[in-house]
């Protein structure tokens, strides 16, 4: 049974399941990392949502080994944030990542042991942050499963973070094949994500036909080719039941890099067309749609 839960990074799911995990452990239960200025202002200014100021406390790692760790930051800053966490982390500690993509669970397993590491998938969330305030009308799904082929019997801890996750008030779900649901998943933020930041556009600017919605669904089919070569197999099918889940949103809405665009924050670019590209040459395939919004995105972060 999992009382007590560390998170590192407090962007948009850092705070929507703080705050859940926070109102039923209570508050002396959930506990953020951060270190030097980010501590301080944390603590200084807190956390809200959806206009209620969050329960959270915040702490530098040296009160104690970590129950369930959550790393919830940017793709960016997941080195940072493992180097943070490393001291929180025991032989029972169970580590899990929200982070968006398909290599972070990878990292997390060189860096603590792959026994330690369940996956998940967060999606059809229409969450904005804006500094430390977060407003969200859909949390979405928590995905969360191991691989088929679990080697390391990981069934316990698993069925552990389901449960704490669902009597949380989350709506978490045990998924059978979650490689291909992260693969999904992926698909969809190459498309979304990079589309909206590259046409300065929120949800709606891909949800009507135009040359912004043809050029995420092209981006997608990119993103879902390599995939197959990564013997994930991701179908045309998978592509339009997740564009019908986009659909769904709120169209005022926008996804996280179009909200770091408006920042100035650095983007997950390299997460994105940068990992599609990267397979796609290992591989031999022509990626030419991700290649040109790689080369947008870098142009607009070089013009900061």
């Amino acid at each position: 049974m999992i009382e007590q839960v560390t998170i590192v990074g407090m962007g948009a799911l850092g705070i929507l399941y703080g705050d859940r995990l926070s109102r039923y452990l209570g508050a002396d239960h959930v506990r953020f990392l951060a270190a030097g200025e980010r501590l301080e202002r944390y603590r200084r200014e807190g956390a809200w949502c959806n206009g209620k100021k969050c329960a959270f406390q915040f702490s530098d790692g040296t009160d104690g080994e970590a129950q369930l760790l959550i790393f919830a930051v940017k793709a960016p800053a997941l080195e940072e944030a493992i180097a943070l966490a490393a001291p929180c982390v025991g032989e029972e500690t169970v580590v899990l990542s929200v982070l968006n993509g398909v290599t972070s669970e990878e990292t997390l397993s060189q860096a603590f042991g792959p026994e330690k590491v369940l996956y998940a998938v967060a999606q059809g969330m229409d969450a904005v942050r804006e500094d430390n305030r977060l407003t969200c009308t859909q949390e979405g799904t928590l995905f969360l499963g191991v691989p088929e082929e679990d080697y390391f019997d990981r069934g316990d801890k698993l069925e552990a973070v389901w449960s704490l996750f669902r009597q949380a008030g989350v709506d978490a779900r045990k998924e059978a094949d979650i490689l291909h649901r992260m693969w999904c998943k992926f698909m969809l933020n190459v498309g979304v994500n990079q589309v909206c930041m590259a046409y300065a556009c929120g949800y709606g600017g891909v949800q009507a036909p135009g040359p912004a919605r043809d050029t995420m669904i092209a981006a997608m089919n990119e993103a879902r080719k390599v995939g197959a070569c990564q013997g994930v197999l991701v179908t045309q099918k998978d592509l339009r039941e997740y564009v019908a889940v986009l659909d769904s949103l709120n169209p005022e809405a926008m996804p996280s890099m179009r909200q770091d665009a408006l920042a100035h924050r650095p983007s997950e670019v390299e997460l994105f067309a940068g990992t599609v590209i990267q397979l796609a040459e290992f591989y031999g395939m022509q990626v030419p749609v991700n290649r040109a919004l790689y080369q947008t995105i870098q142009g607009m972060e070089t013009n900061w």
